[in-house]
């Protein structure tokens, strides 16, 4: 699938009377699970991929070649509509398009652009602040100005609802809609009534952040993908899902290598880990040894394997 048909599959998703559930991938082993499991469109999640490949929370550490390299990555290794995090942009509306556009040649679907003041920081962190709304309207125009193909997808993200309240995530998802924005998205907002409210109240599709399985949460409640859809909801993204989940099995992992250092024993404990022969198939081993077989000389695939079948 091209990146254009990606594109279009995306926005039909989108678009779609039932609400696209997006899982946060960000790395190899995420995005392959998520095809995997049947998904055709996933969020690529710029916490994930800041926390994950760099050690650092989510508080603008990550730059923009490093943001865009991962996503080139997994936009490569996999047939899903894969939405980019953009972060501010990285700068002003100038680095916003040029921001766009490197997210639109690396195969991306579309991209976020949000209006936090850089250095950002997770939506769901104390401590943010957000730009003028004149210049968040013109981050936005920038970046739908920028893509070459129209079918990319702008996807406007306001934090204003902790700072200046639910009028102005309102009016300013109304002004960057306007501006060029094909998918509106207010983090954090505090109950199913301000969700429902906002989803009247904007003329695109509405976006909204989900946990999973987080027992206290002082931002979004957790709904389920049912209930936002009745309360308007076109795209709900989970991006701390897969984090949460690998971190507690990593934990799970590390827990009994230490029972086996204690211990001075062999700790057996297979529901724990996939399979190696699992894993080589889950990151293309096959595809690999498919490509060997068309392409290596009857002397190489001799040589390589000897009495092994490649």
């Amino acid at each position: 699938m091209t990146a254009n048909e990606k594109r279009k599959l995306f926005r039909r998703l989108m678009n779609a009377p039932e609400l696209l559930v997006l899982p946060g991938v960000y790395d190899g082993y995420s995005t392959r699970l998520v095809e995997q499991a049947g998904y055709r469109a996933a969020f690529i999640t710029g916490a994930g991929i800041s926390e994950c490949i760099m050690g650092w929370a989510d508080v603008g550490i990550m730059g923009f070649r490093e943001n865009l390299e991962a996503c080139r990555y997994l936009a490569g290794c996999s047939g899903m509509a894969l939405f980019a995090d953009g972060d501010t942009g990285y700068g002003n509306a100038v680095n916003v398009y040029f921001t766009a556009r490197g997210f639109e040649d690396a195969g991306l679907a579309g991209v976020m652009i949000e209006d936090q003041v850089w250095p950002k920081r997770c939506g769901h962190m104390k401590g943010k602040e957000v730009i003028s709304l004149e210049e968040g309207a013109e981050k936005i125009r920038a970046a739908a100005e920028a893509r070459r193909d129209p079918g990319f997808i702008i996807k406007s993200r306001t934090d204003t609802l902790a700072t200046h309240g639910i009028a102005e995530v309102i009016k300013r998802l109304n002004r960057y809609a306007e501006a060029g924005a094909d998918l509106l998205f207010a983090d954090a907002l505090l109950s199913a009534d301000e969700i429902a409210t906002v989803a009247k109240n904007v003329p695109k599709p509405l976006c909204v952040n989900m946990g999973f399985g987080i027992r206290k949460r002082s931002t979004t409640p957790l709904l389920s993908p049912r209930r936002m859809q009745e309360l308007g909801v076109a795209v709900a993204i989970y991006p701390r899902l897969l984090t949460s989940t690998a971190i507690r099995g990593m934990k799970n992992g590390l827990a009994a290598l230490q029972q086996s250092i204690d211990t001075g024993e062999v700790v057996e404990r297979p529901e724990l880990a996939v399979s190696f022969e699992e894993l080589n198939t889950l990151v293309g081993f096959d595809d690999v040894q498919a490509i060997e077989r068309r392409f290596l000389t009857q002397d190489q695939l001799a040589r390589k394997y000897r009495d092994a079948a490649p």
